[in-house]
C-alpha cells in the first residue's frame, strides 16, 4: 500500500498578518535605495525594528544573506537616513549592532505600527520565505522576488506581480519557475509552487476586503440582534419557576451545571444559556479557509476532543461548554466563530455529541464509542467485522 502523502503545511500568515507583510515591503519599495542588496537588507531590519525603531543585526547575519556587495548595501542605508554602526561590518560578527531606522521611532508617524504578535509572525514569515530549500541559494533578486511574490499570493495558491515589485527582479522570475517556488507563470499572473504554499501572503482584492467587511457588518447585526432579545435580569423566583417546567432527567443536568464547584459560573451565566434561545454568530467565509489550516494543524483533534469530555465529566459531573473544551485542549486563539466551526465539525465527524440546545452537554459520539473512548457505564460501540 503506497504511503499516504503529507498533510500540507499549514499557512504561516493569517490575512491580516499578509496586510502587514505587504505593508513591510510596500516601505522598502519606497525607499531611496538602488541596489537589491540594499533592499533585501532593509527588509530584514525594517521588521526587526518595527516595535522600538531600532532593529539588531549581528555579523553573521549580514554574512548569511549573502549579498553580493554587502558594504554597498549598508552604505545605501546609510545615505538613507538608518544609524548603522560601524561594528556591523568590521566588529565582532556575534555581537549585535543596533540599527536605528528613524521611520520606527516609536510615535504617531511610525511608518509600521505593528503589535507584537503580528511583528514576529511577520519577520518569522520574511525569514521562512527567504530561506525555502527552492530559493536559499538563489541571487538577493531571487529571493527578494519570492517575498514580494509570495505575500501578493491568495489561499488559492493564485497572485499578481504588484507594480512595487523591483525591476531589478524581474529576471530573477525565470529562475524562481525552474526551482519550483512558483508552480506557472502568465504575463504578470502566477502560481505559487505546491511545496512552498504555506509562504502565501493571504491576498485578498478591494472586493474581496469589502465583502469580508460586510460580512462582519452582518455579524454585528445579529449579535446586536441576539443581544436585544435575550432575557435579562432572570430573577431566582423565574429560575425556580422554570426548573419546575423541565423533565426529571434535564432538571438533573441543570443542577449538575448550577452546582459544579469545579465551574463556579454566575447565576446570570447559567440562567441565560439555559432559558435564552441560542444565537449563533455566522461565520465568515474566510472561517472555512482558517478551518483547513487549523485542522491541519491539528489532525487529531477528534479524539483529544472526546478523551477531555470523558476526563471533564469525571471531575464535573456534566459536559464542557465550545469554550471550556477550547481552553481545556489549549486552543485558546480561536475566534468565536472560529471556534464554533472547529467543535462544529468534530460534531459532524461523529467524534463528539451534544443535546442541542442544551448546553453543557458535550459527550464523546459514535465515532469516538467505536474507540473506546466512552463514558463511565458506557458500552463500546461493536468494532466491525470482516468476511
Amino acid at each position: 500500500m503506497p504511503p499516504l502523502p503529507a498533510a500540507p503545511q499549514p499557512f504561516l500568515l493569517t490575512p491580516r498578518q499578509g496586510e502587514a507583510a505587504r505593508e513591510l515591503l510596500s516601505y522598502v519599495a519606497g525607499l531611496p535605495l538602488t541596489s537589491v542588496d540594499a533592499q533585501l537588507l532593509a527588509v530584514v531590519v525594517a521588521i526587526r525594528a518595527a516595535r522600538a525603531g531600532t532593529g539588531n543585526l549581528t555579523g553573521t547575519d549580514l554574512r548569511s544573506l549573502r549579498l553580493d556587495d554587502p558594504e554597498q548595501a549598508v552604505a545605501e542605508l546609510v545615505a538613507a537616513g538608518w544609524q548603522v554602526p560601524g561594528s556591523l561590518l568590521d566588529g565582532d560578527p556575534d555581537k549585535p549592532a543596533g540599527i536605528i531606522v528613524p521611520d520606527m521611532a516609536p510615535g504617531p508617524r511610525h511608518a509600521l505600527p505593528l503589535g507584537k504578535a503580528a511583528r514576529s509572525k511577520v519577520s518569522g514569515w520574511a525569514m521562512r520565505t527567504r530561506l525555502a530549500k527552492p530559493v536559499k541559494k538563489t541571487s538577493p533578486a531571487a529571493r527578494l522576488a519570492a517575498l514580494f511574490l509570495a505575500a501578493y499570493c491568495t489561499d488559492e495558491l493564485v497572485g499578481e506581480a504588484p507594480d512595487e515589485l523591483p525591476v531589478a527582479c524581474y529576471p530573477a522570475v525565470p529562475v524562481l519557475l525552474e526551482k519550483g517556488f512558483l508552480a506557472e507563470v502568465s504575463g504578470r499572473t502566477y502560481r505559487l509552487g505546491p511545496a512552498v504554499r504555506h509562504l502565501a501572503g493571504m491576498f485578498r482584492t478591494p472586493e474581496e476586503v469589502a465583502a469580508r467587511a460586510a460580512e462582519e457588518a452582518e455579524r454585528r447585526a445579529a449579535r446586536e440582534a441576539a443581544a436585544a432579545t435575550e432575557l435579562v435580569d432572570i430573577t431566582p423566583a423565574q429560575w425556580a419557576e422554570w426548573k419546575s417546567g423541565v423533565s426529571p432527567a434535564l432538571l438533573r443536568h441543570v443542577e449538575a451545571v448550577e452546582q459544579c464547584a469545579s465551574c463556579r459560573c454566575a447565576f446570570g451565566r447559567i440562567t441565560k444559556a439555559f432559558m435564552s434561545a441560542p444565537s449563533p454568530v455566522p461565520a465568515p467565509r474566510a472561517a472555512a479557509g482558517d478551518y483547513e489550516a487549523w485542522r491541519d494543524a491539528h489532525p487529531d483533534c477528534g479524539r483529544e476532543a472526546a478523551e477531555f469530555t470523558v476526563a471533564f465529566r469525571a471531575e464535573h459531573g456534566h459536559g464542557p461548554s465550545y469554550g471550556q473544551l477550547c481552553k481545556g485542549l489549549g486552543w485558546k486563539k480561536l475566534s468565536r466563530s472560529l471556534r464554533g466551526v472547529v467543535v462544529g465539525g468534530i460534531l459532524a465527524e461523529g467524534w463528539l455529541a451534544e443535546t442541542s440546545p442544551v448546553p453543557w452537554t458535550l459527550r464523546p459520539g459514535k465515532a469516538a464509542q467505536a474507540r473506546g473512548i466512552v463514558l463511565p457505564g458506557q458500552s463500546p460501540a461493536p468494532a466491525r467485522t470482516t468476511g
